[in-house]
């Protein structure tokens, strides 16, 4: 709130210019003084404010609307008298601007706040918010008590001033807050109570059309209502004055306060809306709903919109158009604002404008989870069942507050993800891959599968795209050292595997790593729902389909990759590797195709080699292990291994070279690593990456191409690995040495600093 709860704010605002709503406003505010006989207010927050009410009251403000709100003192009653201006009436003034060659600009939550202190000195406060509103005039009418809106009975004012309402219903203020008066009254204007049945609101008073004494008082920069108070305008404004009083303020004042929450008995355990009881059993026992007034009402909105809207045929027919969603946001919100205020005329401000909001998420997009994708925060979201959301934050699971209404609303969010994208899940499908607008990846299964009620799992698409920047300097997951060496290997076209288990980031580091790829290649990329956002032009994406309602129709990660091969990439990149598409992937890394990358779920180097041999062997096609691994190890040269750790933290554990093959084992050459240390106070992990002083076989390749690959990237500290992670890779260069044998599992170099002449098999 931006007023004391002493006082009453009103708002005066016109439909359209030229209505005399200026005029109207400080009239009013000279009415209440003479009405009421208590400390008066008159702001001016016009946006479009040339400094009329200036030359209406025949004062010029000591401070603007923009000087109080950037007024860096403490406003008291003492320092008061300098910023607000009297007129000699009594009433007090802030103008919006000194005059014609200044245009108001004020922070909206900074005048508030100021607002609410002045606001304690006095009783009323009249604000003339005029007919263009921004977060400044929006702000101010959320704590109004009333607004009134002057229109003149003109065809076309009339048409706009029913456009100005229609915005702000749909903009969730109450129908009840707004008070039609009528200006410039005469026996010719059109009817009254035609404008009040156009307008769906009651007439609060008709101010007759007078321009003499209007005209006059403009001469002498007075208000009418004080240089000619006996007059049938003036005598109107004070009518206007009692009708406010008498009951409109104060019951507006009571619906924008909330109202005190009704304790609930204790004699049951109650979490997320349920009750259960002490001698229920199992994991989930069944539990009774415990339904709120909040939520039946919410229920009951919704079915009442249903009634008055098919809103299924009317998002079919939005097609993916922006403006039109839009208009059909406006629409609905308009329905539903006026559905709540039928069913639940005394609900405060703030719940009104909860319900609003929560019923048009979930009639238009996709109920409480919209708050929690609208969290930057929340990198993940498991919603097991209607009535528990867990989400996760800086690596920490944590339940939600929010929850849905019932299973069946769940299904429905369900479905309106994954329709667009042409896929379906139902008693045949039960589950299903998708993704939303900014590339989210969502999992959903239902029942009978999923036993405790429908389950959905979303991974979100970082709002800010990844660097490989963000990797060394916010996260810690990896040094200087490592991500450049990676840039080279991207740049040189090494084919890269991506190890790592759920959650780990693999996808991540894909999108980064492929940030290296040079613009001029042509990339395809294949993933089940498409995940990777390449910063390249030319780059063509394919997606998964699944099969359709006779179980025909199918597209595969294989099929997709063997038709890639017949596009002409550069490059192939593809989201997981988790079937037979291995073999695919690594002949097409075998053919020409250098610089493809993938990712494979796996825990460390050794394993994600034994994980693509599997793999290849579910491709059917009976091939000697042998066989594959000499695939594998021709077709990979380099997989980079990324965990996430028990804090919550993602860390680049190893970077490791496919050497070659020795006998029937798969050499590997470790280059980086990670080594844990122990914990600090926060229970963060402390550990440091370590050069393990190892060259890879391929920098003499690359620089006989005329690359030159930096020696001392991986040298290890001469400390013996105890500096501080971010210091790792960045020892100084150690004296030459006779050169060493390959690194063992499990043996320690003599001397690291060698090129290697064969694998390290861990």
């Amino acid at each position: 709130m931006a007023i004391h709860e002493n006082c009453h704010l009103i708002c005066v605002l016109g439909g359209k210019g030229g209505v005399g709503k200026s005029v109207f406003a400080a009239n009013l505010a000279a009415a209440i003084l003479q009405e009421m006989r208590v400390p008066t207010l008159l702001l001016d927050l016009d946006a479009k404010s040339a400094g009329d009410q200036n030359v209406i009251l025949g004062v010029r403000p000591q401070k603007t609307v923009g000087e109080i709100a950037t007024f860096a003192g403490a406003i008291t009653p003492q320092s008061l008298p300098t910023l607000i201006t009297n007129h000699p009436s009594g009433l007090s003034y802030i103008g919006a601007v000194q005059g014609p060659e200044q245009t108001l600009n004020a922070p909206a939550d900074l005048f508030r706040k100021q607002l609410l202190t002045i606001s304690q000195s006095y009783r009323f406060v009249v604000a003339d918010i005029g007919c263009d509103f921004d977060a400044l005039q929006l702000g101010i009418l959320e704590d109004a008590s009333a607004a009134v809106v002057v229109a003149s009975p003109e065809i076309l004012v009339v048409n706009q001033t029913k456009k100005i309402l229609n915005d702000l219903l749909s903009a969730s203020f109450p129908i009840d807050l707004f008070h039609l008066v009528l200006n410039k009254v005469s026996r010719t204007s059109i009817d009254p109570r035609a404008i009040g049945q156009a307008l769906r609101r009651p007439i609060l008073a008709q101010v007759p059309q007078d321009d003499t004494t209007a005209f006059a008082a403009l001469q002498r920069s007075s208000p009418f209502v004080l240089s000619a108070p006996t007059s049938p305008i003036s005598l109107a404004y004070h009518d206007v004055v009692r009708q406010l009083t008498g009951g409109i303020l104060q019951k507006g004042k009571a619906s924008a306060r909330p109202k005190a929450q009704i304790p609930t008995s204790k004699s049951s355990a109650q979490i997320g809306g349920q009750t259960s009881t002490p001698d229920q059993k199992g994991p989930r026992a069944k539990t009774k709903k415990v339904i709120d007034s909040i939520t039946l009402l919410k229920m009951q909105v919704h079915s009442a919109l249903i009634k008055e809207m098919d809103l299924k045929k009317d998002l079919m027919n939005t097609e993916g158009d922006p403006e039109k969603a839009k208009e059909l946001r406006n629409k609905t919100q308009r329905i539903v604002s006026g559905i709540t205020d039928r069913l639940a005329p005394t609900l405060s401000r703030d719940e009104r404008a909860r319900v609003i909001k929560e019923v048009l998420d979930e009639s238009l997009g996709l109920g409480p989870l919209e708050e929690l994708l609208a969290d930057p925060t929340v990198t993940e979201i498991m919603v097991n069942g209607s009535d528990m959301i867990y989400i996760e934050k800086s690596g920490k699971l944590q339940l939600s507050t929010v929850t849905f209404t019932s299973n069946n609303h769940l299904k429905t969010v369900i479905e309106r993800i994954v329709n667009p994208l042409g896929r379906r899940i139902d008693e045949r499908t039960p589950y299903v891959d998708a993704r939303l607008v900014d590339g989210s990846r969502v999992n959903a299964i239902i029942e009978p599968l999923a036993i405790d009620g429908p389950a959905v799992t979303i991974r979100k698409f970082p709002q800010d795209r990844i660097t490989a920047d963000d990797y060394v300097q916010r996260f810690g997951s990896m040094t200087k050292s490592m991500v450049e060496l990676l840039r080279i290997c991207v740049e040189q076209g090494l084919n890269i595997i991506i190890s790592g288990g759920t959650g780990s980031g693999k996808t991540t580091l894909l999108n980064v790593m492929s940030g290296f790829i040079p613009s001029n290649e042509r990339i395809i990329t294949v993933e089940d729902a498409a995940e990777l956002q390449l910063k390249q032009e030319h780059v063509v994406r394919l997606e998964t389909r699944p099969a359709n309602m006779e179980g025909t129709g199918e597209i595969s990660i294989r099929d997709l990759i063997r038709n890639s091969l017949r596009m002409r990439p550069d490059r192939i990149i593809v989201g997981e590797c988790r079937d037979g598409a291995a073999l695919d992937m690594l002949a097409a890394m075998n053919t020409g195709h250098d610089g493809s990358m993938t990712t494979v779920h796996s825990n460390s180097p050794r394993e994600a080699i034994s994980r693509l041999e599997t793999l290849c062997m579910m491709a059917g096609m009976e091939l000697p292990s042998r066989a594959i691994r000499e695939q594998i190890a021709g077709a990979v040269d380099l997989i980079v291994q990324i965990s996430r750790m028990s804090d919550g933290s993602r860390k680049i554990l190893s970077i490791t070279e496919v050497v070659g093959m020795q006998g029937e084992t798969i050499t590997l050459q470790e280059i980086f690593r990670y080594k844990e240390e122990g914990f600090d106070k926060n229970r963060k992990i402390i550990g440091q990456f370590q050069p393990l002083g190892m060259i890879p076989t391929f920098i003499e390749e690359f620089e006989a191409r005329g690359v030159n690959v930096p020696r001392n990237l991986f040298l290890p500290n001469q400390d013996d690995g105890k500096s501080p992670t971010s210091s790792a890779g960045a020892a100084k260069l150690s004296p030459p040495g006779v050169l060493n044998k390959p690194r063992m599992s499990g043996s320690t170099p003599a001397n690291p600093i060698k090129k290697a002449s064969g694998g390290n098999d861990e």
